[in-house]
């Protein structure tokens, strides 16, 4: 009994739409556990995660689930040292000694862009963040599903944008348009990227599906509802929460201490931003 029945949630200071989704769900299963939670948010800097495992070290939790992708090593080697049971949900980690609760990011994305190449695609552009593993994993999806279809890969047709918010999804479609290239569809590696994509083609005059076709990656709450309905890549976001405190707390209780990497099933939802190939920009 030498619990302070604490869970310590590692959250980015920003919270995308997925996150916040997938954070309810967590937190409602850990008061079901008689768990309290104690929040750490990061931002994308040394500094803060510095600060974070500053904090970390000053608290007694039982264990941590990290919705957050930390890059200090010293972070790992402290969890790693102190026998501090975690979970890393949504992505996965080299080296790190946790349990990791996510889908398989480069097949999801693979999916998704033979989904457009299916439609006759072929001129098909990308949009990602600069940062994660998760964003690095879906690029390589993209580039698998272009080579398995013997497209060739094109750089002037991949833009990297700051973050993953709707406001860059804006930016990044912008930097698209005016290189004046051609291409027929979008992928975008998180649904707020393709939000604000189709949010800036309509406010350029362009249609879509009509003149763009547009996917997106997650699934979140609002895609069923923006014009046109947003096809997309669905994370089993319930599961993927409960699943991650049922592990933990596995971890915490058991004396085992086994970590395991699980791949949860994706499924692609097909709705209105995406239509067969007729014609290029």
């Amino acid at each position: 009994m030498k619990r302070s029945f604490t869970v310590g949630i590692i959250i980015p200071m920003t919270f995308n739409m997925f996150q916040r989704q997938l954070f309810s769900d967590i937190e409602h299963h850990l008061e079901d556990f008689g768990y309290h939670s104690s929040f750490y948010f990061v931002a994308m800097s040394q500094e803060s995660e510095e600060a974070c495992l500053r904090r970390l070290k000053g608290e007694k939790t039982d264990g941590v689930i990290l919705l957050h992708e930390i890059e200090l090593p010293e972070f790992r080697e402290y969890l790693e040292k102190n026998d501090i049971p975690s979970v890393i949900a949504t992505f996965e980690k080299e080296r790190w000694k946790s349990t990791s609760i996510h889908i398989s990011e480069n097949e999801a994305a693979s999916a998704a862009v033979n989904h457009l190449i299916k439609l006759g695609h072929r001129e098909i552009a990308l949009l990602s963040g600069k940062r994660y593993s998760f964003g690095r994993q879906r690029l390589q999806g993209y580039v698998n599903a272009l080579e398995s279809a013997g497209i060739p890969y094109n750089e002037s047709k991949v833009v990297f944008v700051d973050s993953y918010s709707i406001s860059d999804g804006m930016s990044g479609m912008k930097e698209l348009l005016d290189r004046k290239i051609s291409f027929s569809a979008l992928f975008a590696i998180t649904d707020e990227l393709a939000i604000g994509a189709m949010r800036y083609l309509k406010d350029r005059g362009y249609q879509v599906p009509g003149d763009i076709s547009v996917v997106g990656c997650d699934d979140i709450e609002i895609s069923s509802y923006t014009i046109p309905r947003l096809t997309t890549i669905r994370q089993p976001v319930s599961e993927m929460g409960k699943m991650s405190v049922a592990m933990l707390h596995s971890l915490i209780t058991s004396e085992s201490k086994m970590n395991v990497n699980i791949a949860l099933p994706f499924t692609l939802i097909e709705r209105e931003s995406v239509t067969e190939y007729t014609k290029n920009i």
